[in-house]
């Protein structure tokens, strides 16, 4: 496996439909009794059929997964509810075994995929650390030496000797991942659990494991934060339907995910003339969002450019012609419009029959986070009056803005909710006026 601390091998994941068991080792007991005797479920109500009770029928949550993870990778698994990402976490945590296929790891694992698995809500948060440091593969010597590090990394000191029945989720997921990352492991597994932590509570989960990898630790995280994914992973696997559907740059992943479950695309084209929006003065030929260096995307950091390209026909010779677009927010709030009006080489020059491109570049640090949607329009400006509008595209193509929260972004080190539309880093100047107050005079 040389330097693959995982390796997944034509996995794949069937469950069963339909109740399996009572709930209680009685009511199984009971149960297996009557089946063995020929008799009909003890736990049948009148009428029910014992299809609706528990069924053959299967459920296929994964199949023919494949892939390796390097060690010192941080991997992000990502997809819709009901994709398969928990279950093949489950499969790499060994909590289940698969159905067919073949899953190999080398190296010591923690796994946070629930809130405070194998915490007992009667002991108190001190007994829980030993009792979860066991759980985990950690000797009390261990847990011992690093108590004092898990309690300061969780916040919870003051409750330490609380049964942690009388914890919040917050504290009692904080003090779950503080013993699975004092553990040190040479692979950590996360479910999520960090949407349950307060926003400094996650920037220290985010820091921790961003310092793991660094350390050659391997991280596989599942999350619906694609600020997160983007963050950490620089890899991330797309899951649909419990297949692979993509496998790759964690922004590219980001990208595919979004078009799939919410129809954000940041390309659109028209193969001829004839397709296009517009009429016949001008059709649109295609629409994008895009890197300087000319990659499309539908994720961006909020600290780089992006830029909004058209590509369209000019179809009628000696026709003065303007771009320009929309752009709107998840709420609908249009955030600002912008048009080709300032270009002092094409506006109000009469255009030639041929195909034009245009670019619009949107400055990094100028949008928050957040989704946004073109709005796309090429019209013909008159002074005097009302524009002709030739083509208006709605929801032309969208993308996400995300904060990687590395400090350097207008939210600086602030890790509350930062309000507004736009968030552009402006200069500001501070000078002393004068080194007394004149009270003190």
């Amino acid at each position: 496996m040389s330097n693959t601390v995982i390796c997944v091998e034509n996995v794949s994941k069937h469950y069963r439909l339909g109740i399996i068991n009572t709930g209680t080792f009685r009511g199984d007991v009971r149960r297996w009794w009557a089946k063995l005797r020929g008799l009909p479920d003890p736990d049948l109500k009148i009428g029910q059929k014992e299809a609706n009770h528990q069924s053959d029928e299967t459920v296929l949550a994964l199949k023919d997964v494949s892939f390796n993870i390097q060690q010192g990778e941080a991997v992000g698994i990502i997809g819709q509810n009901g994709a398969g990402k928990s279950t093949l976490l489950k499969l790499l945590s060994r909590i289940t075994a698969p159905t067919s296929g073949v899953i190999k790891t080398k190296g010591r694992i923690a796994s946070m995929l629930e809130v405070g698995t194998g915490f007992h809500p009667e002991l108190t948060g001190r007994e829980n650390i030993f009792v979860n440091g066991a759980i985990l593969g950690m000797s009390r010597a261990e847990v011992r030496r690093k108590f004092d590090e898990i309690v300061d990394f969780s916040g919870v000191e003051k409750y330490i000797d609380t049964p942690v029945k009388r914890y919040s989720s917050g504290m009692y997921v904080r003090l779950a991942f503080a013993v699975a990352a004092q553990l040190e492991p040479e692979i950590l597994i996360v479910d999520e659990v960090l949407a349950v932590g307060d926003i400094a509570f996650q920037k220290k989960c985010l820091d921790k494991m961003e310092k793991a990898g660094q350390l050659g630790g391997t991280v596989i995280i599942v999350s619906h934060n694609m600020s997160v994914i983007s963050r950490l992973c620089q890899r991330a696997i797309l899951l649909k339907s419990g297949i692979v559907e993509y496998d790759g740059t964690s922004l590219d992943a980001i990208g595919k995910y979004l078009e799939l479950s919410v129809g954000f695309v940041g390309y659109r084209k028209w193969d001829n003339s004839d397709s296009g929006p517009g009429n016949d003065t001008v059709r649109l030929k295609s629409i994008r969002v895009c890197t300087e260096d000319g990659k499309t995307r539908e994720t961006f950091d909020i600290r780089r450019p992006i830029i909004v390209e058209f590509e369209y026909w000019v179809l009628k010779e000696n026709v003065k012609l303007t771009p320009a677009f929309q752009l709107s927010n998840e709420n609908g709030m249009i955030v600002f419009m912008s048009g080709g009006i300032h270009n002092s080489e094409w506006v109000d020059r009469p255009r030639a029959v041929g195909l034009y491109k245009s670019r619009c570049r949107i400055p990094g640090n100028l949008l928050a986070e957040g989704t946004f949607s073109i709005r796309a329009i090429i019209n013909t400006m008159l002074w005097d009056r009302k524009p002709v509008i030739h083509l208006d595209v709605k929801e032309a193509v969208s993308f996400q803005v995300f904060d990687m929260l590395e400090g350097d972004s207008a939210r600086g080190k602030h890790l509350g909710a930062y309000y507004g539309v736009v968030r552009p880093i402006l200069d500001w100047e501070t000078s002393m006026e004068n080194g007394v107050f004149p009270e003190l005079a």
